[in-house]
């Protein structure tokens, strides 16, 4: 067994009222740690939760055991629904030794008008940790202040951190670190995006993002890099930010809740495709994708089948670095 003391898109109508008059027990310094962006773990911090995710991974792949949290429940809040998401968060609290409950928003109250605020604290009574794949940022940062025990982003319309922990776990295995990386972001600068050009900056890696006009990245998204230490490049040239790239990393092009955008979209994003031509200034590349892939718009079936392709090592790794972090939050 390991030692757990090893150090190592468009929204339904919620209501998001952030009364400050939270009880004092809930303000002082016993208040949990959340995680509701990347830099929400310092560097030395995220490094750790890097490292105890890959001896899970080991310990999985040994069959030893690793029941670091036996007997802790987790509460999953789904208003957006998720393959990944779900699969990975509850498989890993079962192999931590825990319980994971799914809470869709026709389960519970939240989807009948519960102000959030309502709905943290009473699961705070019956949990040690919630999970909340919403669609506004501003509904986890709710959820985050009137909880007593640890809030997890698992996605919003602004973020996905957990996504990051996984992209970054996978990076350090296939580079065998982060120093002298590089990284392309080619296509939408979306939530997946925004959080992992501030986790390359935490880690120093290299990137450059690719987007059409328009379809960039939020300013305070690169400024927050910046005061990170990490210095993205922005460009609209998709073959500038490939060429002699280490890792090529693509998401889709059109996001739920911007279905009504499809046409535009398509139109815009013509020429960041992900395929053999985009690959050839970059033979030596590996490629990304956070999934689920539309393939034959962001990137073809060539290529996500490709020798260069770890996308399906990425996809695995979302449950190795998510119990980490639920471990790291909990132990």
């Amino acid at each position: 067994m390991i030692d757990a003391d090893t150090e190592t898109d468009t929204d339904t109508d919620t209501d998001t009222d952030t009364d400050s008059n939270i009880p004092d027990s809930q303000t002082d310094a016993s208040q949990p740690r959340h995680f509701l962006e990347i830099d929400d773990l310092s560097h030395e911090e995220l490094l750790t939760v890097l490292v105890r995710a890959a001896e899970f991974k080991r310990a999985q792949q040994e069959g030893t055991a690793h029941e670091a949290l036996s007997g802790q429940t987790l509460g999953m809040i789904f208003q957006k629904p998720s393959t990944r998401t779900r699969v990975s968060f509850e498989t890993g609290m079962t192999q931590l030794g825990g319980h994971a409950v799914f809470l869709g928003e026709d389960d519970i109250q939240l989807g009948r008008g519960e102000p959030l605020k309502d709905t943290s604290r009473t699961l705070s009574r019956y949990v040690d940790a919630v999970m909340a794949r919403v669609f506004k940022h501003e509904n986890i940062e709710v959820l985050a202040e009137y909880s007593s025990v640890p809030i997890i982003n698992g996605l919003t319309d602004d973020a996905h951190p957990c996504q990051t922990l996984a992209d970054l776990l996978t990076i350090r295995e296939e580079m065998g670190g982060f120093e002298d990386v590089s990284v392309a972001w080619v296509g939408d600068g979306n939530n997946v995006g925004q959080s992992f050009v501030i986790g390359a900056a935490m880690t120093d890696i290299d990137v450059t993002v690719a987007t059409p006009e328009g379809y960039g990245m939020d300013d305070a998204v690169i400024d927050r890099a910046q005061e990170l230490g990490g210095d993205p490049t922005v460009t609209h040239d998709p073959v500038e930010a490939v060429t002699d790239a280490d890792i090529i990393y693509t998401d889709v092009w059109i996001s739920m809740g911007q279905e009504d955008e499809r046409d535009v979209r398509m139109d815009a994003f013509e020429g960041f495709q992900v395929c053999s031509d985009l690959l050839a200034h970059a033979p030596d590349a590996s490629v990304m994708h956070c999934l689920p892939a539309h393939r034959g718009e962001e990137i073809t079936d060539e290529a996500i089948e490709s020798d260069q392709s770890i996308v399906f090592d990425q996809a695995e790794n979302r449950l190795h670095a998510q119990k980490a972090l639920l471990h790291w939050l909990l132990e």
